[in-house]
């Protein structure tokens, strides 16, 4: 980091805190030549995460839309809202996690219905049903089928 002063490249970091949200860092740093103080800030540079939708499509990833189909499963469900909003982080956490820039809207539903299943049973076929579009009522039902099977494993 050059200094704004002199121009010499040399400085040590006297402090560092996270600023704005944590969505940068603030660094109180020191010349090491003409021993004058400045702050720099540090932003973190995120490239943001493509969504391939069904059709082929890319759009931006977008958290509302993910907290959005997750609060129509588990309405009118006993479900607290910070489950809701912990399944939300951990799905996105494990998009922001993946080495992969563009993830498929499928992999973001089945993220999604992995978390539901453990939060609210009923809030889980609710997603399902409208994510996997059951054609009829056989769909319905296998799907219903395997969620008790694993309901009686646990």
């Amino acid at each position: 980091m050059r200094c704004p002063f002199c121009g010499v490249a040399d400085s040590k970091v006297i402090d560092s805190r996270a600023a704005d949200e944590g969505n940068s860092i603030r660094r109180r740093r020191e010349c090491s030549a003409c021993a004058r103080r400045f702050t720099t800030y540090e932003v973190i540079e995120e490239i943001p995460l493509m969504v391939i939708k069904k059709d082929g499509r890319r759009e931006i990833f977008d958290r509302s839309k993910l907290l959005g189909g997750i609060l129509k499963a588990c309405e009118k469900r006993p479900v607290p809202i910070n489950a809701i909003e912990t399944a939300v982080n951990k799905v996105e956490r494990d998009l922001h996690n993946s080495a992969e820039r563009e993830v498929s809207s499928r992999q973001i539903g089945e993220s999604v219905m992995q978390h539901l299943r453990e939060i609210d049973q009923v809030a889980y076929v609710r997603f399902a049903s409208v994510y996997r579009q059951f054609a009829d009522i056989n769909n319905f039902m296998q799907e219903l089928e395997v969620l008790m099977k694993t309901q009686h494993k646990d």
